[in-house]
């Protein structure tokens, strides 16, 4: 994982992955990997755009790499984002695109107690087909029910998570940021290519509010989270500390 990646973010980055391609970094919808011309991860941002049609028409999609972007979504990113084609589409680079996928959808809300779980998963679920709505609601198509993808119905898509499972992940994430927070964790930082320094994209709407602070009161609505087990924060704490040292250590 980019170490640039918030602790949070990343959790959840790991969680999403292990469903969506849990073959890793290289993977093609169907995971027909042997069919591509080289492997996804020494390709360009480029490159992988102008070969998405063919994988559409060959696999069935265009969804590719660890977190099974489509080519739509990159094409979005390369123009929020300010990318140069030529930049390259290693796993570090994957991370920080899922990473802005995840602050589209509210994560910086979510982590400051101002979005609930079951929005934040809904979100989660609009990103990412194999995820399910954690309750009932209008979905792409028609009316779902508590577990169902957002897109089911649509012949192609289901839900390959427990909405349970999904509901444990975000509470994890919520607690590491919260030690992550209070530890003085560094916050993400934004890709940096030759075309965003010459011409910086502008600020983003969603932008990430000020860390609490570890005297701070807790936020207002937690969404429903639940107490973290015993002995979880202190587990995670010790390996915050690990990964992020104090400077006046």
């Amino acid at each position: 994982m980019d170490r640039t990646v918030p602790a949070g973010a990343a959790l959840l980055l790991d969680f999403i992955a292990g469903f969506e391609a849990p073959k890793g970094y290289d993977t093609v919808y169907a995971n027909k990997m042997a069919q591509m011309p080289k492997p996804l991860t020494s390709m360009t941002l480029a490159e992988v755009i102008a070969d998405g049609p063919r994988r559409t028409k060959t696999f069935g999609s265009s969804a590719c790499g660890r977190y099974q972007f489509m080519t739509a979504t990159l094409q979005d990113l390369r123009k929020e984002m300010v990318l140069m084609g030529t930049d390259r589409f290693t796993p570090d680079f994957q991370d920080r695109l899922a990473l802005k996928l995840l602050q589209r959808r509210g994560y910086d809300k979510f982590m400051a107690g101002k979005m609930t779980r079951a929005a934040f998963g809904l979100a989660i679920a609009q990103e990412w087909a194999s995820f399910p709505v954690l309750e009932a609601c209008k979905g792409a198509s028609r009316s779902l029910a508590r577990g169902q993808s957002y897109y089911a119905g649509d012949g192609l898509n289901k839900a390959l998570v427990k909405p349970e499972a999904v509901e444990a992940a975000l509470t994890r994430a919520f607690a590491t940021n919260s030690v992550a927070v209070a530890l003085g964790a560094p916050p993400a930082t934004p890709i940096k290519t030759p075309a965003a320094i010459a011409s910086p994209a502008p600020a983003s709407p969603l932008v990430a509010p000020a860390p609490r602070r570890a005297a701070d009161p807790p936020p207002p609505d937690n969404g429903g989270i639940t107490k973290p087990e015993p002995g979880l924060l202190a587990r995670i704490a010790a390996r915050l500390r690990a990964a992020y040292p104090r400077k006046d250590a």
